[in-house]
């Protein structure tokens, strides 16, 4: 029902009419509702403790602050709690005028990028003038209107600078509707000039009365689903390729139904991994550039590619190379029409767990069956995979560190159900794509839409904030540790516990290998001194004590290096309440198995390097061989 102005005014300054409005908002999706802003961080400065600061204090009961140590990570902490929730709620962030507002751009890029809601709310520049520059203002020579916060418009889904305080009357509600848009949502920015946010209007009451923003779910098309059911008609090798959308939809339990019903087997993205939550014969794990080989090798012979709910971005696409079916078709599944048309697919714009479910009634109202032939070869490859790893990747290997594989291993071993793992750069999410078991509760959330450093720790203390139970470890490296461990203190703080693990691998060894496929020589990505003769970072490595640094911020601590000492500290940390931080040396140069799907990271093109030129040919033999458009 729309809503009339009241004829009822409150007198309230910019900042408190958007902290009484933030408290009244809530979300709905099938019968279930919930608070959709339940807190807000902000770190303050003068550009808004005088603003958002005063409201937070005297309106701001039911909007509980927390006090974070950086301002990307508080953007990055609203995203894993986004995330957790499937989209039904999410967190404010608040920031004062200048780098305060900057630093939480790489937040707001991940949050776009992955499609998760966050509320950013930067303070600006004053609006008034009266002032002339001030502190922390850019000045633009030809266009005076323009601040630093115009660097959030291409990372936002809605963006808006709120100049005159009636202008919330229709920015707060549309920044409300982006948010639970399942389309359309992303990162919200409405920029407060640090004057206008003290500045007062009569706001209607009924601004401030409780309003419920429901979650939709859009329903298929019936001739699509006609069109669908053709596809898998004559379709001899389906394959289902599981994204983000399936958890964000909860449409966990259709997709099991649908693969075991058809006899399809599933590969999942980095954004839908644990998609498929119970054990099946027809699991492939993920599939992706990092994935599980047995998924590579059913999806390059696949004649159906069934997307549910992804963007088909190039780690799954393997850079279009990983689709080798001369005769290959897609069908996307997508609430999103922009991604549903990709590849030149049959697109069924709907929200997954509806679209799946009409899909699964209409084929089995068309007879349609399993592939027994098909299913049992899907069956012996992950069996042969599974094989592989326990005799490969699992075993010590005389002579060396445990490996990260290894490290893997004891934390599926010793993880249980309700359990979440948070990762998300570097050989960490790669891995986990490959051998963590997300089955049984044990949840698995990795970030690599953007593959953001340092956004590990934050987002697994926005999982703990939606989730009182289980235990939530954050799985990194000791490049990204480096990168931003300070938000220990805020889980320290809040009695949030997590649990960090630490592969101490003494480098970026993911980006070193890759330096070392596509360039040949090793430069810039270990932790060494600087060798004097050669002038280089090819010295000693770096003695970092990361427990000790950990626990000086108030975690518990274990430095670990074999499975058995990583067994007993986990279990230990388990039984811990607050922070733990557990460093494992880890085999600097040993991988996981390769997933047989190509990545396209090109070579220099010229190079009096022998090795480089050799490489560039392998790349363009590659290049033309394994690559293709579909459309």
């Amino acid at each position: 029902m729309a809503r009339t102005l009241s004829t009822e005014r409150i007198r309230l300054t910019v900042a408190q009419a958007i902290v009484k409005y933030l408290q009244m908002q809530f979300s709905e999706r099938d019968g279930r509702t919930r608070r959709l802003i339940p807190g807000m961080f902000g770190i303050f400065g003068h550009g808004n403790v005088a603003g958002m600061g005063q409201a937070l204090t005297e309106y701001g009961q039911e909007l509980t602050y927390f006090q974070p140590c950086n301002e990307q990570a508080m953007v990055h902490t609203a995203i894993g709690y986004a995330k957790a929730t499937q989209r039904t709620a999410t967190l404010a962030c608040s920031a004062s005028i200048g780098p305060g507002s900057t630093n939480m751009i790489t937040g707001a890029a991940t949050a776009t990028i992955n499609r998760l809601p966050v509320l950013l709310l930067p303070s600006d520049y004053y609006a008034t003038r009266y002032q002339g520059p001030v502190l922390q203002q850019l000045e633009h020579p030809i266009s005076a209107d323009v601040s630093v916060n115009d660097c959030f418009r291409p990372v936002s889904r809605f963006f808006d600078r709120i100049s005159r305080p009636e202008q919330l009357l229709t920015a707060l509600p549309e920044a409300m509707r982006v948010l639970t848009d399942p389309a359309d949502t992303g990162a919200v920015t409405l920029a407060l000039p640090q004057d206008v946010q003290q500045h007062a209007y009569d706001f209607p009451a009924n601004l401030f009365e409780k309003r419920m923003w429901r979650i939709e779910r859009r329903l298929p098309d019936p001739q699509r689903i006609k069109e669908a059911v053709e596809l898998l008609r004559v379709a001899k090798r389906p394959m289902i390729v599981a994204g983000g959308g399936v958890h964000y939809s909860q449409a966990w339990e259709e997709l099991q139904a649908f693969s075991d019903a058809l006899g399809i087997p599933v590969g999942e993205t980095f954004g839908g991994r644990g998609a498929l939550r119970n054990p099946s014969p027809l699991y492939m794990g993920g599939f992706a550039v990092t994935g599980a080989p047995c998924a590579g090798k059913i999806a390059s012979q696949a004649d159906l590619i069934i997307c549910v709910g992804t963007r088909l971005t190039d780690f799954a696409t393997g850079s279009q190379s990983a689709f080798n079916n001369p005769d290959v078709r897609f069908l996307n599944l997508n609430v999103t029409g922009h991604d549903a048309f990709k590849q030149g697919a049959l697109p069924l714009v709907a929200d997954a767990r509806e679209a799946l479910r009409s899909l699964a009634e209409a084929a089995k109202s068309a007879g349609l069956k399993p592939n027994a032939s098909y299913v049992q070869e899907a069956i012996s490859l992950r069996q042969a995979w599974d094989k592989r790893l326990a005799e490969e990747v699992f075993k010590q290997v005389p002579g060396e560190a445990m490996s990260q594989g290894q490290l893997i291993g004891v934390l599926n071993e010793e993880a249980k159900s309700g359990d979440i793992i948070v990762a998300a750069a570097g050989s960490p999410p790669g891995d986990l794509m490959k051998i963590w078991d997300a089955t049984n509760g044990r949840a698995c959330q990795l970030e690599f839409g953007y593959s953001c450093m340092a956004y590990e720790i934050p987002a697994g203390i926005g999982a703990r904030m939606s989730q009182p139970d289980g235990e939530v470890f954050v799985f990194i490296g000791d490049g990204t540790y480096l990168m931003n461990p300070t938000e220990i203190v805020t889980a320290v703080q809040e009695g949030l516990k997590i649990t960090i693990v630490i592969s101490e691998n003494h480098g970026y060894q993911c980006i070193r290998g890759l330096q070392l496929d596509r360039a040949g020589h090793s430069f810039g990505n270990e932790f060494r001194s600087r060798d004097k003769a050669a002038n280089r970072l090819e010295g000693e490595y770096l003695k970092i004590d990361f427990a000790q640094n950990a626990a000086s911020m108030g975690a518990r601590t274990w430095n670990v290096n074999t499975p058995e000492g990583l067994r007993k500290a986990l279990q230990e940390a388990r039984r811990e309440s607050r922070t733990c931080v557990i460093v494992v040396e880890t085999e600097k140069y040993r991988f996981l198995p390769g997933s047989e799907v190509w990545w396209d990271v090109a070579v220099a093109e010229v190079s009096n390097d022998p090795v480089t030129q050799k490489l560039r040919a392998d790349y363009d033999r590659n290049r033309s061989k394994l690559q293709r458009f579909h459309y």
